[in-house]
């Protein structure tokens, strides 16, 4: 785990979207942070696509960054998630 450092007007969004939505500062940063990397590694997917990409994830163990980076990189496009599931 590493510091970040963020703007104060960023911190400030983070606090009011986490209070909305029930998270943590760093639960909602994380959150943002994972659907923007989605986002640039996937920008013909939508939003609610993104989240439903991780929702499949996290129901086969866990999304696998490093795998995802790899697919991405070659070519592959596809989300693998930990467990070898889609």
């Amino acid at each position: 785990m590493g510091i970040v450092k963020i703007s104060d007007q960023m911190h400030d969004n983070l606090r009011v979207a986490g209070n909305a939505l029930c998270r943590s500062i760093n639960a909602q940063a994380e959150h943002w942070m994972r659907i923007g990397m989605l986002a640039e590694m996937h920008p013909g997917l939508t939003h609610d696509e993104l989240c439903r990409m991780l929702i499949r994830a996290e129901q086969a163990g866990g999304l696998d960054l490093a795998q995802l980076c790899h697919d991405s990189m070659s070519g592959g496009g596809s989300l693998e998630v930990a467990g070898g599931g889609r």
